[in-house]
């Protein structure tokens, strides 16, 4: 396993014991560095008008296509580390 992937997978388990909650625009940009950095780039269509949590985070996951996955870890990595 490479470096950037251990941390990376450190970083998504202390992602789960954050010392408070992140607001929703850092909750969101996590989301999308996780989705591009475990499956690539975005797929399907963008969920409808109903949907807004789907579509915030499809509309995220967007934001950042074309993103290399161990990029995508890295900055997941710092984004985590700076919310400790």
């Amino acid at each position: 396993m490479s470096k950037v992937k251990a941390s990376f997978e450190a970083a998504v388990a202390a992602s789960k014991s954050l010392p408070e909650k992140p607001d929703n625009a850092t909750l969101l940009k996590l989301y999308a560095l996780y989705k591009q950095a475990t499956d690539g780039d975005v797929e399907g269509k963008r969920p409808g008008f109903t949907d807004m949590v789907g579509r915030a985070k499809f509309d995220a996951w967007t934001a950042i296509k074309g993103k290399t996955g161990d990029a995508a870890m890295k900055e997941y990595v710092a984004l985590i580390d700076s919310l400790k």
